[in-house]
């Protein structure tokens, strides 16, 4: 009997094993599809000068996409227990290609070579922090608390620098911002694994979009701030 129940636990414990695995795998190929959605777009963006210069010139138009994908990020957050799945994935692709938009212009200002080499140091970051934070037995539920505070903190110094220009606080920004995303990279990944241990039979797609959606945030933003502080401006 003792055998039974033995066998009965091992393959329950073994099909929990593979949810997890499948959610995450789920998660991160979608924040990788989402990735290369908004590379090709920022692509083939910066390749016409003259669409780049459209986007440049018309503030309202760069403005309004800004405005749009906030709202994608709040709409999926918010509705993730609704949404179907192929929606959520079609309005993650969505805010992934008007994330390109909006990169392009930023991009412009750095050289290829840098863009390439930053991208490759915040993948290698990002992967650590993913593993650390997936395979970490401490808790990182109160550190992920402190991290989001920091986050807000960031929000509100980022405003205050569009109308205070100083080279001192956007430094102080750019740091802080690098601890905030690093700490979130693996506070998400810890909580997404955690996840998918609670979610009911059938119900992780949508999740697994969302969860793409939040490794997405940290590793574009994650990149941004280091494209800051080590990338090479055009002349």
């Amino acid at each position: 009997m003792n055998d039974v129940a033995a066998t009965r636990v091992s393959g329950v414990s073994a099909a929990a094993a593979e949810r997890v695995s499948a959610f995450l795998r789920a998660v991160y190929g979608w924040m990788c599809v989402g990735l290369g959605v908004t590379a090709v777009v920022a692509y083939a963006i910066t390749a016409s000068a003259a669409v780049v210069q459209t986007i440049a010139s018309n503030h309202l138009l760069f403005l309004g996409a800004l405005a749009v994908e906030l709202g994608l990020v709040f709409y999926l957050s918010a509705r993730v227990q609704s949404l179907a799945p192929n929606a959520a994935m079609l309005l993650f692709l969505l805010y992934s290609g008007l994330n390109g938009v909006t990169l392009s212009v930023v991009l412009l200002a750095y050289t290829g070579a840098s863009i390439a080499t930053t991208f490759v140091v915040t993948a290698g970051m990002f992967g650590a922090l993913a593993a650390f934070g997936s395979t970490t037995k401490r808790s990182l539920a109160g550190a992920g608390q402190f991290f989001f505070m920091g986050l807000v903190g960031l929000i509100l110094a980022s405003i205050l620098g569009l109308f205070w220009q100083s080279d001192a606080l956007q430094f102080l920004i750019s740091v802080v911002g690098v601890i905030v995303f690093t700490g979130l990279t693996a506070w998400d990944a810890q909580r997404l694994k955690h996840m998918a241990t609670e979610l009911p039979e059938g119900r992780s797609g949508a999740y697994a979009i969302v969860g793409a959606l939040s490794l997405y945030l940290n590793f574009i933003n994650l990149f941004l701030i280091l494209l800051r502080f080590t990338g090479g401006r055009r002349s």
